[in-house]
């Protein structure tokens, strides 16, 4: 059995703005930083093989700091992106609704295989996600791993390991820099802990954002 810590990356001034992200390159903010940097303090005594990351720099920046903890080289991977949204990217969620109101309809319902113009459907978004999260734990049998990726990501992995279906709509957070933790064995994802983010708990910004509503848990 592999165990996954699996870790959304730390806030990004697009986080803040609620402006989608997909697969275009946006770095962390201040308070991302700092976010990352706890992380990587609270997972310090853990024994982790391996830590892989998202090639974006917002989830490159919050690996490294877990990495440089434990001597280990990041391992990079593309599939681990979050989901190319397509012409809604760098949009804010006004925007989109304004601009673009059947990709937005299509988005908010989760309509599995609709592709966004330039983009990826939900379906062809989380077989790449389960592929390569899977090849990860495959390989690290027996060890503890770390995965650094994105908001979509994270609900991909969170319906694989708990049976949820694509098409319903999420009723779980997915939290900046938050510490998720899943099992890997018989070539199935099972869910041991979601949604800790207890090592960031700070009086002067004293939240984290849900991924794609930006809604804020005090923490």
């Amino acid at each position: 059995m592999a165990k996954i810590y699996l870790i959304r990356h730390g806030e990004t001034t697009w986080n803040r703005e609620k402006r989608l992200q997909g697969h275009l390159d946006i770095g962390l903010n201040e308070r991302g930083y700092w976010q990352a940097d706890r992380l990587g303090e609270y997972l310090a005594d853990k024994s982790i093989a391996a830590v892989i990351s998202s090639d974006l720099s917002r989830a490159v920046d919050t690996a490294k700091a877990v990495a440089k903890h434990h001597g280990l080289n990041l391992q990079y991977d593309a599939g681990l992106r979050e989901r190319h949204y397509g012409l809604m990217q760098g949009l804010s969620h006004e925007e989109i609704a304004q601009k673009h109101p059947r990709n937005h309809l299509a988005w908010k319902n989760r309509e599995v295989d609709f592709e966004p113009e330039s983009g990826e459907s939900l379906r062809q978004f989380y077989d790449r996600v389960i592929h390569s999260a899977t090849h990860w734990a495959s390989q690290y049998d027996g060890q503890d791993i770390v995965i650094v990726a994105h908001g979509g990501v994270l609900d991909c992995l969170n319906r694989a390991a708990t049976g949820k279906t694509l098409e319903l709509q999420r009723d779980f957070e997915i939290l900046n820099a938050s510490l998720n933790t899943l099992h890997f064995s018989e070539n199935r994802f099972g869910l041991i802990e979601w949604g800790n983010v207890s090592f960031l708990s700070d009086p002067n910004s004293p939240q984290s954002l849900d991924e794609l509503d930006g809604s804020p848990k005090w923490v």
